[in-house]
């Protein structure tokens, strides 16, 4: 299993961790290691998948598995324990938590405070991005926007994200700064870099440190899934954890 660990000078105590889609049971489309239990594929398989991630990442617990509905309500641990939470973001203060979020292209943030003693994770694509789900998990921490950090896990690039002009519209609406974002692509259609859009919603939250963005999903296809690309396949997944 080849999981990529987030290269950010967060506190010893805490981790955070990518997941590829090296190393697990299930097959094609979703080859091998798919975490999304709201795949096609065997449910049998995913739970293998996730014993396996577990193990190999020695996980203090089994991670907390949202259902993502590219919104912007932050979940507590508590929340998550509750079947079937719909959220797209989530938060804790307890050691031991396991918060997690499921990717094919969509934009993982994971924060935490500096002292180690708060965590969130976030799954920001185009939608929830722009509503505002990454100021509403720095929101959630009692530590001030000045003393957290962020990391920007594997997501799809601007060299394979195409979007429409109503999708520019509506962030150059939000944030003049946006534009930056977009470059023009074929008549009404521009290439998208939505980790350029998540460093300017964080700096503009308050947010002054910014890791992380440098996986583009849709351009590897041996080490990540990538819905853009492929249509129906698995996913992978971002998660932090804390002593």
């Amino acid at each position: 299993m080849a999981s990529i660990e987030a290269d950010w000078p967060a506190p010893a105590k805490v981790r955070a961790v990518a997941s590829t889609r090296v190393g697990g049971v299930s097959p094609a489309p979703f080859d091998a290691l798919n975490l999304g239990a709201y795949t096609d594929d065997d449910p049998a398989n995913v739970v293998e998948n996730r014993r396996r991630l577990g193990q190999e990442l020695g996980l203090p617990e089994s991670p907390r598995w949202l259902r993502q509905v590219h919104g912007t309500r932050v979940a507590t641990a508590t929340d998550v324990e509750r079947d079937r939470c719909e959220a797209d973001a989530q938060y804790t203060d307890r050691p031991g938590v396991v918060l997690a979020v499921l990717i094919a292209d969509c934009l993982p943030v994971l924060l935490t405070d500096a002292a180690g003693e708060e965590i969130a994770a976030a799954h920001a694509g185009w939608r929830g991005l722009c509503q505002g789900v990454l100021e509403a998990s720095v929101a959630a921490f009692r530590a001030p926007p000045s003393q957290l950090m962020a990391w920007l896990g594997p997501a799809i690039g601007a060299c394979h994200y195409e979007v429409d002009s109503a999708v520019r519209e509506a962030f150059v609406t939000a944030d003049a700064a946006a534009v930056d974002a977009f470059e023009r692509g074929r008549a009404g259609h521009w290439w998208l870099d939505l980790a350029m859009l998540a460093r300017q919603r964080l700096t503009r939250a308050g947010v002054p440190a910014v890791y992380g963005g440098d996986y583009c999903t849709a351009g590897e296809p041996a080490r990540f899934f990538s819905h853009r690309r492929d249509g129906v396949t698995g996913r992978q997944a971002a998660l932090i954890w804390r002593r």
